[in-house]
């Protein structure tokens, strides 16, 4: 899996760690799943996965001069099925 996630750059981008999904906005980065770290090699590469991108996350956020105090989040489309 690669960490190569760019916080709020794109609405493309999205990765996943074991069961966890990690999506790209450009408002936000959207978390959802589950993800054990366990104690053992696999759990050690999926935490570093994880902190890689909160510390990308965080950079972003922190760098930014204009953050407002909160957002109002935009609704996501609804797309019909193609495959009806």
């Amino acid at each position: 899996m690669s960490t190569t996630l760019q916080p709020f750059q794109n609405e493309s981008q999205s990765v996943s760690i074991g069961e966890l999904t990690i999506e790209n906005r450009v408002d936000q980065v959207e978390l959802y799943g589950s993800l054990a770290i366990t104690r053992d090699k696999t759990g050690l590469q999926r935490a570093r996965e994880l902190k890689a991108v909160l510390d990308a996350t965080l950079a972003q956020l922190e760098a930014a001069t204009d953050l407002p105090e909160q957002i109002e989040l935009r609704p996501t489309d609804n797309v019909d099925n193609p495959f009806k």
